[in-house]
């Protein structure tokens, strides 16, 4: 295109090469929308019952010329609602069978008397990776993890294949998504005599320690390193996961590691 031609305005060019208008003026907004993704992603770990329009306030806070729509598209790309209905990184499948919750008034006082296990959301340059873990409710310890690209049921089978390698849980408590309700992953569980606990349906209370962990994960690693390769992703994570389990001290275990409390009481 050739700005002031002397025979052709640009409104006759764009209609001659057959051209839109809006292309041609179109700038790549990549690294703009990786930007807002990981501000998105800080926001709802903070505050997971937030939808579009306070997300979309509090981004306007922070200065940023933003509309609702735009965070409305970015939001489905993260594959995020407002926790009043359950992030879509669980959706449930009506096929499903649904186990009830089981630990509302349960005392958990030992490890390996409950596990519990969830995914989240790990922004990348291009595009984005699942990350699951499995969890000691008592302990807090990270019995496994994985990371995926997709959101198949096998990287969760992988996880808790490798928890199983380890130990044994009395119950197994997850959300109501499609990867946990599958025919394999509950057989995986019931084959191996273990009871399965699902959440009430939108209730992240119901996982509240893994939620507490993702939040730990996304300030103290996620957010910090930017990751710019699933190899990096997944080195820096594990570096991560090892620091988490033995060395960091955890306030509600008096200030022991999870793997202290794991160890002392198995």
């Amino acid at each position: 295109m050739i700005r002031n031609h002397k025979l052709f305005s640009l409104k006759d060019q764009f209609e001659l090469l057959n051209l839109s208008k809006s292309g041609f003026y179109y700038k790549p907004r990549e690294n703009e929308d990786f930007f807002l993704i990981k501000k998105i992603d800080q926001i709802y770990t903070d505050c997971p019952f937030y939808g579009s329009r306070r997300i979309c306030a509090v981004l306007r806070q922070e200065d940023l010329a933003i509309n609702r729509k735009h965070v409305q598209r970015l939001m489905r790309v993260m594959g995020i609602e407002a926790i009043y209905q359950k992030p879509r990184l669980s959706l449930s499948n009506k096929e499903h069978k649904i186990y009830p919750y089981l630990l509302r008034g349960l005392v958990i006082d030992k490890p390996n008397q409950v596990w519990a296990t969830d995914i989240t959301y790990i922004p990348m340059p291009l595009g984005h990776l699942y990350l699951i873990a499995i969890m000691d409710w008592h302990s807090r310890y990270v019995l496994s993890w994985c990371l995926s690209n997709s959101m198949e049921v096998e990287f969760c089978i992988s996880a808790l294949n490798e928890a199983l390698c380890a130990n044994h849980p009395e119950i197994f408590n997850t959300d109501q998504g499609s990867q946990f309700t599958s025919n394999d992953f509950t057989k995986l569980l019931l084959d191996n005599q273990i009871k399965i606990s699902m959440d009430g349906k939108g209730r992240y209370l119901d996982n509240i320690f893994i939620e507490r962990l993702w939040r730990s994960v996304k300030y103290e690693e996620v957010y910090i390193k930017a990751y710019n390769s699933v190899k990096e992703a997944r080195e820096s994570l594990n570096k991560y996961f090892l620091f988490y389990n033995n060395k960091r001290p955890h306030q509600a275990l008096n200030y022991q590691t999870p793997f202290q409390v794991y160890k002392n009481k198995t």
